[in-house]
């Protein structure tokens, strides 16, 4: 019993934050998966451009289906973008998670975690909670090695012609640790 104890222990220690897995937001499985071949060197950073900011688990979770699908289906990519999601509820979800290429930025899906927030940010911030838990999950990236330490924030408009991330959340990112001009 001891073992089984200290053994559960290790298993939920692997990360130190609490992140939503695929099963448990009932996430379709891929049509494929394309792993990085390296740490990624960028963080992107998007907004759903959704009319409204999730407040509640279970709205994040039908929110974060119908994007699934919409990327799936609709842009015919292998499954949804991101590697991960903020909900408004505070909720980090495993998109593609860790390690797995994104379909989010062109040029920059094979080097990048690509984290969007729930929500249309360019008349309105985030609320406090999902900026926190964004840069929570950064510096987990890097604590993990999945991230290098000295690595390039941008928001989505750096890269691509695109509104995206949102004026006021990319006002917001210019003022983190990494943001750098391009």
């Amino acid at each position: 019993m001891i073992r089984l104890i200290i053994l559960a222990v290790a298993v939920c220690s692997a990360f130190a934050l609490p992140i939503v897995s695929r099963s448990e937001w009932g996430a379709a499985p891929p049509k494929w998966t394309t792993n990085m071949r390296k740490t990624a060197d960028f963080v992107i950073i998007h907004h759903t451009a959704g009319s409204r900011i999730c407040s509640t688990f279970d709205q994040c979770k039908t929110d974060l289906l119908n994007i699934q699908k919409d990327h799936k289906n609709n842009r015919k990519w292998s499954d949804i973008g991101y590697n991960f999601a903020i909900g408004g509820d505070g909720s980090i979800f495993e998109a593609r998670g860790f390690g797995k290429q994104g379909s989010h930025a062109p040029s920059y899906n094979d080097k990048s975690i690509g984290i969007v927030l729930m929500g249309n940010f360019e008349n309105s911030t985030p609320p406090a909670n999902m900026l926190q838990k964004t840069k929570d999950l950064i510096a987990e990236a890097v604590s993990q090695g999945k991230l290098d330490p000295n690595y390039t924030l941008y928001g989505h408009r750096q890269v691509k012609a695109t509104a995206c991330p949102g004026k006021n959340l990319f006002d917001e990112i210019q003022t983190w640790p990494h943001w750098k001009a391009n």
